[in-house]
């Protein structure tokens, strides 16, 4: 006799394996014959299905009928370790996320009715086999039209892909208790369950900063002009001093008066941890001036020592050659280092760091065997700044005494010379790998380099220079080794604590709602958790996006649409992973508000 449900063409009913496991699995989970659970968390379907591939592998699944959102995961109970869930392949066919879609069958009174009396025949044996098979047909057929069939009455939405691939369940989700099921259909859940429910976060008054400020000054006897004094940072009563601060500020200190004090820093980590707080926290700390320079993709050298630009409509210099060259610099745009390296035909720093050996030959006319590519680099400034220095001569009875070329000094330079605190944000990004290779004399104690101006800068003994890098932006590359190996310490970033987060996002947007606050703390942490281990790179998620997202919901009211805006725009910018980060991580916290009918 055919069968087939009532929401199908009349087309006889075959039976699905993935539906007939997930039946099977749903009735000895629930007469307490094998481990495994099906439950409701709120609205969504949540299973663990005892998998056969190992004593304790579990498969967990969360089924939301609202939107079709499906998450997946492999679980070992034993190592507490996650795999990712993929539809079809070996031992994951899909009948744990059948399990967690049970509730939503079952609220359709065909699917109940036929489900009861299937687990009648179960209970017995299955003493009629003929009706057994029938009644597992229709479940077959049930579910099949109301999964597949967008048009049917009782459609259940779904998001698994051609490829099969399903969002995870995270350990986060697990830990927070973002699953525990509200509700036990059969079984009983022992790993989504198990977990803690989120703490209220303990939120404590900022620190003060009296017994850090200016305590770790370097020389005692040194006095600060009103203008300097006016460059050192003045922190804001929210911030939280992190240890590595108050690390680097102690070596610093203690170093000093050693043959080799420390005086480079390295501050690494993710965007919005507060890197850059960091570094002008510490100048406060020192008691220094503080200055910084962003590096960007074409950062050259001589962007960060500075700028020479000779009067050429001036006097001659007495050559004809250099006057004819100082015309075709001025077409060129201008007489600088770039400028006249072109000119010359200087190797640049692809040629350095690909062959300096042989660059160095071509340089020198000398075979160095060791060349490496600040041998080269170091060469080829010198070449530059002489050629810029005949540049500016004159021929002396036109001099007068007068200067005719001026040279824009930076502040990384200035910072070095006076003795500041200088941040050096970003060096990754600058596409010459070998551009920071040119200061390593200066980055060294005791260091120093010759300007275009011909002047030989000496670095200042109490300068400090603090390298602050994102290796997870993308475009970053990995810091020069010879730079890298003159950082005296390197301090790792990472998002501050959760209670931390919420205290500076409190006392910077004025939020008083603390339970609100540690709710949006969670799912940035979370979020930030997951694009990193998600390999998600294109954007970034911390301090920054918080406040954004806090300020925001006090105007909407709403922190879920809030939240696409703030927090999920700037993690991304590819739709797929946004709509994860939503299924994810958001809305198992702040699920978007449902459209009233009209």
């Amino acid at each position: 006799m055919k069968v087939s449900s009532k929401y199908g063409d009349g087309t006889e009913a075959t039976l699905c394996s993935t539906v007939v496991k997930a039946v099977q699995a749903y009735f000895k989970c629930k007469d307490g014959s094998a481990p495994g659970a099906v439950g409701l968390c709120g609205t969504k379907g949540v299973a663990e299905y005892k998998s056969a591939s190992g004593p304790e592998v579990y498969h967990l699944a969360v089924y939301d009928p609202a939107g079709g959102a499906m998450l997946a995961s492999i679980y070992n109970k034993d190592t507490e370790m996650l795999e990712t869930y993929a539809v079809r392949n070996n031992g994951q066919d899909g009948a744990a996320i059948m399990m967690s879609m049970l509730p939503a069958l079952m609220a359709d009174d065909e699917f109940r009715e036929n489900l009861d009396a299937l687990e009648v025949q179960y209970q017995g044996g299955y003493p009629d086999m003929g009706e057994a098979t029938e009644r597992m047909a229709i479940l077959c057929d049930n579910a099949y039209r109301r999964i597949n069939d967008s048009s049917c009455a009782a459609y259940l939405p779904t998001s698994i892909d051609g490829t099969g691939n399903v969002m995870r369940v995270s350990t986060t989700h697990i830990d927070s208790g973002n699953f525990r099921p509200d509700t036990v259909v059969a079984g009983m859940f022992t790993i989504l369950a198990n977990s803690t429910v989120p703490e209220k976060l303990e939120i404590k008054p900022a620190t003060p900063h009296s017994d850090f400020v200016g305590k770790y000054v370097l020389d005692t006897t040194r006095v600060l002009t009103p203008f300097e004094q006016s460059l050192v940072p003045v922190l804001a009563p929210w911030y939280v001093l992190p240890e590595e601060v108050v690390t680097i500020c102690k070596h610093a200190k203690q170093s000093t008066g050693k043959a080799l004090p420390m005086r480079n820093f390295l501050l690494r980590g993710p965007a919005g941890t507060g890197k850059t707080e960091g570094a002008r926290a510490i100048a406060a700390g020192l008691n220094l001036p503080y200055m910084k320079y962003t590096c960007s993709a074409g950062t050259e050298i001589y962007d960060l020592i500075g700028q020479v630009f000779p009067d050429t409509d001036g006097p001659s210099t007495g050559d004809a050659e250099l006057d004819q060259q100082r015309a075709q610099l001025k077409e060129m745009g201008g007489i600088t280092y770039e400028n006249v390296k072109k000119l010359m035909g200087l190797p640049d720093l692809d040629d350095m760091d690909y062959d300096p050996a042989g660059t160095y030959q071509k340089l020198t006319g000398v075979e160095k065997a060791d060349a490496t590519s600040q041998d080269c680099m170091g060469l080829v400034m010198e070449m530059v700044t002489d050629k810029l220095q005949q540049l500016c001569k004159v021929k002396p009875e036109f001099a007068d005494g007068r200067q005719t070329y001026s040279y824009i000094e930076t502040d990384f330079i200035r910072a070095l010379k006076h003795g500041y605190l200088v941040e050096l944000q970003e060096p990754t990004t600058i596409i010459q790998p070998g551009v920071l290779v040119g200061l390593n004399s200066l980055l060294e104690q005791g260091g120093s380099i010759t300007l275009p101006t011909g002047e030989v800068i000496h670095r200042h003994p109490d300068a400090v220079v603090v390298v602050t890098t994102n290796v997870s932006y993308e475009g970053c590359r990995g810091v020069n080794q010879s730079v890298l190996d003159r950082m005296n310490l390197t301090q790792d970033i990472e998002l501050p604590a959760p209670e931390i987060m919420a205290q500076r996002a409190m006392s910077i947007t004025g939020c008083e709602d603390d339970v609100l606050v540690g709710r949006m703390v969670q799912v940035v942490t979370d979020m930030a958790d997951y694009c990193r281990k998600n390999g998600i790179s294109d954007g970034n998620c911390g301090m920054r996006s918080l406040i954004d997202w806090i300020m925001s919901t006090e105007i909407t009211g709403d922190p879920y649409s809030s939240a696409l805006y703030t927090i999920v725009s700037k993690a991304t910018s590819d739709e797929e992973d946004r709509d994860a980060l939503k299924a994810t991580v958001l809305e198992p916290i702040f699920a978007p508000k449902r459209k009233k009918a009209v």
